[in-house]
């Protein structure tokens, strides 16, 4: 099942066209769970992320290894989906990402 939503209303009241699909999807254990896409990604994050690693030159491995270290679990895998968006990315993570890879928490959020 999914649905899209056009518009929200912004602050001011003004509606704000959005491109955003929710999908929910069934679990095993008979509940929903509710996936957002922004533009067809999951999370905003990803390409920064994939910059942020390449400059600092280490490998989507490497990368998880120093996350786990910081009590993040990721494979390489995880990586790789957070990097091409299909994969939400949680709050908690996002402050850790930052803090490994040495940038500001809103630049990954390419508010920056």
């Amino acid at each position: 099942m999914s649905a899209n939503s056009e518009y929200y209303h912004g602050p001011d009241s003004r509606r704000v066209l959005i491109s955003r699909k929710m999908r929910i999807i069934p679990t095993l254990e008979g509940h929903e769970m509710k996936f957002y896409e922004f533009h067809g990604k999951r999370n905003l994050c990803g390409d920064r992320i994939r910059e942020a690693r390449l400059k600092q030159r280490l490998s989507q491995s490497e990368l998880s290894t120093k996350l786990q270290l910081k009590g993040i679990t990721v494979e390489r895998d995880t990586i790789s989906r957070m990097e091409s968006g299909s994969r939400f990315v949680a709050d908690f993570e996002v402050v850790t990402i930052a803090e490994v890879l040495e940038v500001p928490i809103l630049w990954l959020l390419g508010e920056e």
